[in-house]
């Protein structure tokens, strides 16, 4: 059975701008739909997926995710009338009622929630595929299937922790034998994500895309100094759910939630514009609202956890992506285990509705997600060509082997360059895992801000992550011997002898976010870690993605070029080419 999903919602930010002209930028991702992928499923094994931004250069784009969908049946070698059903992670149909109010309301579910308008979609971009066989998965059992059927176990509690999805914000399930339970779900009048995203944008960052730099910012804050605020904002309730009395305005007020931005204001702080300089208050409130953030998910997963017996958890949704979060929720021992699907955000849904329209099917083959290098990758001709296209820009050596590759990078990367790495198949998700990466050494004191220099444009305060080899990761950070973390979804300590020798990717706190690399997950990138350990002494790098702060992930030859030569980047390597600026 082959099943294609997909994600996003093509005419939400347009729709928004032609009816809600002159708003500040950043007001039009308060919205749904972004994040658009598609990821193919045949006979309940994912064979490839990708972002349409990858594609499109257009970062968190919803447009209907045509150049993903293209990727998907060309790397299987099938035609899109050979599959069997479209699987679209958004259904609005049971809530056309509520927008029929009102003609704004009623042209918005037209226009962007209604399957009418993904069928309009489907037509013009897959045109003669069959409309009957398009169906719509709603969107918190498409995460939850995505964290599930990926889980290895056959039964598990699944928590599902999202800004936004149709009407609701956090679903709880029981999960068991390929079957979901709903137990209990939360609406987005009371969503502790879209209350983290509205205080991302309040501190003067993108709201849907930045909230991870309030993550990165908390540890200088002081929550004290706002914990009485945001425990009285965010209510713990008896019945393990949450209640936030800011966000409970009108329809229309929920446009924009202008009324709880108004209230942040005159309760909280002022809103900081985007180029102001970051004062304590602003590290102190980034503090309080993580503490929250983690103070509610422990309150939601103890409680269900204990009501249903169940001991090991699965996540998915945006709010699972915050690591810092997770790390607390995996050291509490509530459970005996915690899966993090690494494709929590709407990305991962084009997965998940896939996912659980082939389990109506068939039994699925439930195993434990491996690295998700599933996008596209290319070949050594493919890359020969562009380089001679850009003669006279670079110049390059073509190393005969991996390892030949591996060394030379290792001694770079040990005399302090700052490299790019693309080599594989590119990932699927957030993170750059090793095939799409800036890489560099972490004990360098400086190297956090020359990389933010050079390319990435982030907020000094801002650490980079550790991609350490599975075998040594139990030296540097405060984990087991052979405790796996290998997609950058929790947060560790880094044990006290070593924070004063990795200072680029350890937090103010004490902190990582590690990623370990097996053999078994990518063995390209553990070669290369195993390389320059024989040159550092730590079998390490600092992990970032291949990009600049306004592009997706690099995915073709032309484009890690491209950054490469309008960056500060010392080195490029594509697969076993090594690239260097011509010198003038």
């Amino acid at each position: 059975m082959k099943v294609l999903g997909i994600s996003g919602l093509e005419n939400a930010v347009p729709f928004k701008r032609a009816h809600r002209p002159g708003l500040d930028e950043r007001e039009y991702r308060i919205t749904q739909g972004l994040d658009a992928a598609a990821a193919l499923v045949v006979d309940g094994k994912l064979v490839a997926a990708a972002e349409q931004e990858r594609f499109s250069g257009k970062k968190y784009t919803g447009d209907f995710p045509i150049d993903a969908i293209r990727y998907c049946l060309s790397h299987a070698g099938v035609s899109i009338y050979e599959i069997d059903e479209v699987a679209h992670g958004f259904d609005y149909t049971t809530y056309r009622d509520l927008y029929a109010g009102d003609q704004a309301s009623a042209e918005l579910y037209n226009k962007v929630f209604s399957r009418d308008a993904l069928l309009a979609q489907v037509r013009r971009d897959l045109p003669g595929f069959p409309l009957n066989n398009i169906f719509q998965v709603d969107h918190h059992l498409a995460h939850a299937a995505c964290a599930a059927f990926t889980s290895g176990w056959e039964e598990c509690l699944v928590f599902v922790n999202d800004a936004m999805g149709e009407v609701e914000s956090l679903s709880v399930y029981s999960f068991h034998d390929g079957k979901f339970n709903k137990i209990h779900s939360l609406g987005i009048s009371d969503s502790i994500g879209l209350l983290y995203s509205l205080v991302t944008l309040h501190l003067g960052f993108e709201f849907n895309s930045d909230e991870y730099k309030i993550m990165g910012l908390a540890p200088y804050g002081d929550p004290a100094r706002f914990r009485g605020f945001f425990e009285g904002a965010v209510q713990l309730r008896p019945d393990g759910f949450i209640r936030i009395p800011m966000l409970h305005g009108s329809c229309k007020e929920r446009e924009n939630y202008t009324a709880t931005r108004a209230w942040l204001g005159q309760r909280l702080l002022p809103p900081r514009a985007p180029d102001e300089a970051i004062q304590s208050i602003h590290q102190d409130v980034a503090a309080a609202m993580q503490e929250r953030l983690e103070r509610a998910v422990l309150h939601v997963c103890e409680h269900f956890g204990q009501k249903t017996g169940m001991r090991k958890l699965a996540l998915a949704g945006s709010m699972s992506l915050n690591s810092a979060s997770n790390g607390r929720l995996s050291q509490s021992n509530l459970f005996d285990e915690v899966y993090v699907q690494p494709v929590s955000g709407d990305d991962g849904v084009a997965l998940g509705a896939a996912l659980y329209r082939t389990s109506l099917a068939m039994k699925i083959p439930n195993e434990r997600f491996p690295v998700p290098l599933v996008g596209p990758r290319y070949n050594s001709r493919e890359i020969e060509a562009v380089l001679y296209r850009c003669n006279g820009k670079i110049q390059f050596k073509q190393f005969n082997s991996l390892r030949e590759t591996c060394a030379a990078a290792a001694r770079l990367i040990a005399d302090g360059h700052v490299i790019a790495w693309s080599r594989g198949r590119m990932e699927y998700g957030q993170q750059a895992l090793g095939n799409r990466s800036i890489l560099a050494d972490p004990g360098h004191p400086d190297m956090r801000k020359r990389i933010n220099a050079m390319v990435k444009k982030n907020e000094t305060f801002r650490p980079f992550a550790p991609a350490c080899a599975l075998e040594e990761a139990h030296r540097w950070f405060d984990i087991s011997p052979g405790a796996e973390f290998p997609f950058r979804t929790s947060a560790v300590n880094v044990r006290p002898e070593a924070q004063k020798l990795l200072p680029a990717v350890t937090d103010v706190n004490g902190s990582a976010h590690l990623q370990t690399v097996s053999n078994k997950d990518n063995s390209d990138f553990h070669t290369l870690l195993v390389a320059v350990g024989e040159t550092t002494g730590r079998q390490m790098v600092l992990n970032t993605s291949f990009s600049a702060s306004d592009q997706p992930i690099v995915n073709t030859p032309e484009e890690a070029i491209e950054t490469f030569l309008s960056s500060g980047i010392d080195d490029l390597f594509l697969e076993n080419f090594h690239i260097k600026r011509t010198s003038a």
